[in-house]
């Protein structure tokens, strides 16, 4: 073999790093058919001497001095993907055509070979470290030559195929678990084998299994986690109360959702001397019945977090603790741990205790019921809980004291009005409504935040180990950019070197509010932060503009709070000595890892099931006009939320007239080039549902001046109407799918819904 290793470099550096194909360097290097072997051979060498990078697809490359990076893949439903570094890092940009021989989810080694489009990384996959699905959900078609499964992630490969020795049987349509036994090579697509028949898709049972199982949520608690809950007393025994503050016979009430099964919180007021105001916050003591490395903890910890579907709650606690023991619920004792607050007139703590307690709650009232007694000054509603009005009144009053404190520490609030849906008796989607968010939810809201920063602040003064809550500073580049849009509109934000001031933009949100362009602000400025999470270092919470924060208030339903509860009640007995800190140092970072991967899963899993409920109930309004706000911009067009009924869909670009439309990415907008027409987030716009896709989850419209001047079939681009449904003998007919279920993500209780008012902070 006569080819130099010069020149093989050459030719791949004259690619400025892109990977070639071995046919094509074999070609270019002038190698025959019968000294490709050969030629392999000596590539291979290389790329062991370290010289060539060897990439999947049969391809080679430079291998440059930064080495590989590792990181999660994330597919886009066009078919590219990018590949998201486990450290810090942009995203590297993996086209579609090596994608071939890897999956949505999988854990990848990627190599950067070149700067594509725009200055992005751009990267070929080395090799797969781990898989991120080895399960599937989808429809089964039973095709003419073979048949296979359709992925219900739109982002999986388009089929699964099903050897048809030894399948279960199933009938052509119904939803299925597929366990994957072969992954997709250059030569072999993905395979599998049924393992679970779930039914037929519309059925609303099966609707919400399909969710369960796609996400692999834990819905059954195993065995042995039953019989544990099911020993543990549902009574507070006198052995129990020992060494507790009695907090009896304090006038102590819980308020949350109407639809709330279990209680963790309950709060009571004093009103002191000066002006003062003393707040007890009493929070269910469950780390007393649910003892570390128990089999109740081990689950606890795996599920995570509680998650909340519009019918249904898959509890993180059995529901012998969840609504039993753990529940606060009124007239019975319940082990609490409590923090007590003494606020000043400025809503500043000037006292902070904390201590195990038992308490006995006076009344079980509702955010509704406090909206009548303090806000609607209902007759009927003040009579019959005349007992709680003194206090009901001075918590208003403390709440409006710490909010005008945290607002004027420059805490963010934004105003983006949040759905519910509302549930007929066989499962399907009576209404979709504005949630409810009164002065009662405030008042709950802000008292369980001076409780978590409270907690917080107080492990950290004294040197202990703990979980925190963080939000760390925006990206400044999406900030310079939200600087430039916000610029256009008049306002101005004063940045500090590459970050800003929480209060600077809360202050903006201040000025922009009853404007036309308040919504699209708040929304760009959503879309620029980082999403928040559990760390075992104190980051701050730049949202809230704290300097330590974490979670407390909900044990019942969040694993960290449970994790912070055990810590809490260990300092306080002065039990976190040299072994003890030890042992939370090296087990913390894994907690706060696991603990915010599964929070992500549940947000993406409530997310799926209110998108299905959503375009459900847009099945029967198609040829209907709304009015709506653009929520979103891509170059492929752009979202609208309906004002009357909280549904979003898109708008496709080729609908738009016989005009081609730039996308202005840092105006967050669409310009017509020659009718200058402009279509940006806020905007307000009215639109006439098109066509709804249940198995994509999407909701088609068409601006309703187009749709007066073409006929819907015309105004419509190809793939988009008629929902992707697979015929029997037939491989499925895929339409485009720019879908709002896709679209990034931006960004307590055993009921059926998560309390109202408790954002995830």
């Amino acid at each position: 073999m006569k080819v130099k290793k010069d020149r093989v470099l050459g030719l791949l550096n004259s690619r400025r790093g892109a990977a070639v194909q071995f046919r094509e360097l074999a070609s270019l290097c002038g190698v025959d058919r019968k000294g490709r072997q050969e030629f392999k051979a000596l590539l291979d060498r290389w790329v062991s001497e370290g010289a060539l990078l060897k990439l999947k697809g049969n391809c080679y490359a430079l291998r440059e001095e930064q080495g590989e990076i590792t990181g999660k893949l994330s597919v886009h439903p066009d078919g590219y993907g990018f590949v998201i570094p486990d450290a810090e890092g942009e995203d590297i940009f993996i086209p579609a055509r090596y994608l071939r021989e890897s999956l949505h989810g999988d854990r990848v080694a990627v190599n950067v070979v070149q700067r594509g489009h725009y200055g992005k990384r751009e990267g070929r996959i080395v090799r797969t470290l781990e898989h991120g699905f080895t399960r599937i959900v989808g429809r089964f078609v039973r095709g003419r030559d073979y048949s296979y499964v359709v992925p219900d992630e739109l982002r999986l490969p388009r089929e699964i195929r099903i050897p048809v020795r030894g399948m279960q049987p199933v009938q052509d349509g119904q939803v299925v678990m597929v366990e994957i036994t072969a992954y997709p090579t250059a030569t072999r697509s993905t395979e599998g084998k049924i393992s679970e028949v779930l039914g037929w898709p519309e059925d609303p049972e099966v609707e919400v299994l399909t969710i369960i199982r796609k996400f692999d949520l834990p819905s059954v608690f195993p065995p042995e986690v039953v019989a544990s809950a099911r020993a543990v007393s549902q009574t507070v025994a006198a052995d129990d109360i020992g060494g507790r503050n009695d907090l009896r016979n304090r006038l102590t009430v819980t308020i949350d959702g109407e639809t709330a099964r279990d209680f963790d919180d309950a709060v009571a007021v004093q009103r002191e001397k000066g002006g003062k105001i003393r707040l007890w916050v009493s929070i269910a003591d469950v780390g007393h019945y649910v003892p570390r490395d128990s089999a109740l903890d081990a689950e606890a910890f795996r599920r995570g977090t509680s998650v909340y579907f519009p019918d249904r709650c898959l509890p993180m606690l059995p529901e012998e603790l969840s609504n039993g023991i753990c529940s606060l619920n009124p007239q019975v004792d319940r082990l609490a741990l409590t923090a007590e607050m003494l606020f000043d007139r400025t809503g500043a703590v000037v006292e902070k205790t904390f201590y195990p307690s038992v308490i006995r709650s006076d009344a079980r009232l509702t955010y509704t019921i406090v909206r009548r007694i303090l806000v609607d000054k209902d007759a009927e509603a003040v009579a019959a809980h005349q007992a709680f009005l003194g206090d009901l009144q001075v918590m208003e009053e403390l709440a409006g004291r710490l909010t005008a404190r945290r607002r004027k520490r420059g805490s963010i609030d934004f105003d983006l009005p949040e759905p519910e849906i509302v549930l007929d008796l066989q499962g399907q989607t009576e209404a979709i409504v504005r949630a409810e968010r009164n002065l009662a939810h405030r008042i709950i809201e802000e008292f369980m935040l001076a409780a978590n920063e409270a907690v917080a602040s107080f492990l950290d003064e004294h040197g202990v180990p703990s979980l925190y809550r963080v939000h760390e500073q925006p990206d400044p580049v999406k900030l310079h950019d939200f600087r430039e849009f916000v610029l256009g509109f008049g306002y101005a934000v004063r940045m500090e070197g590459e970050g800003v001031d929480p209060g600077e933009l809360q202050r903006l949100l201040e000025q922009a509010a009853g404007r036309p362009e308040e919504r699209m602000i708040n929304e760009v400025l959503l879309r620029c932060m980082k999403q928040a999470r559990y760390a075992a270092e104190n980051l701050g919470h730049f949202g809230l503009a704290s300097p330590c924060y974490t979670h407390f208030t909900s044990p019942i339903r969040r694993y960290p709070d449970l994790v912070v509860h055990r810590i809490l009640k260990r300092t306080l007995a002065g039990r976190v000595k040299g072994p003890e800190k030890e042992r939370l140092t090296e087990t913390l970072p894994e907690i706060a890892a696991h603990t915010s991967s599964r929070e992500r899963v549940a947000m993406e899993a409530e997310r799926e099931i209110v998108a299905l409920k959503k375009v459900q109930f847009m099945r029967n309004r198609v040829g209907e006009e709304f009015e709506g706000f653009v929520t979103g911009v891509s170059a492929y067009g752009f979202y609208v939320e309906l004002i009357e009924l909280f549904v979003e869909g898109m708008v496709h670009v080729s609908t738009l007239g016989r005009d081609f439309y730039h996308y202005l990415e840092k105006q967050h907008a669409l310009v017509g080039e020659r009718t200058k027409r402009v279509f940006r987030i806020g905007d307000r716009v009215r639109v006439i549902v098109a066509g709804v896709s249940i198995e994509k989850k999407q909701v088609d419209f068409v601006v309703a001046e187009e749709l007066e001047a073409r006929p819907l079939r015309e105004a419509l681009p190809e793939g988009e109407y008629y929902p992707r449904v697979p015929v029997k003998g037939k491989r499925p007919m895929h339409g485009k799918r720019g879908s709002s279920a896709n679209r990034p993500a931006q960004g307590g209780s055993g009921g059926t819904k998560r309390p109202p008012g408790r954002k995830r902070r």
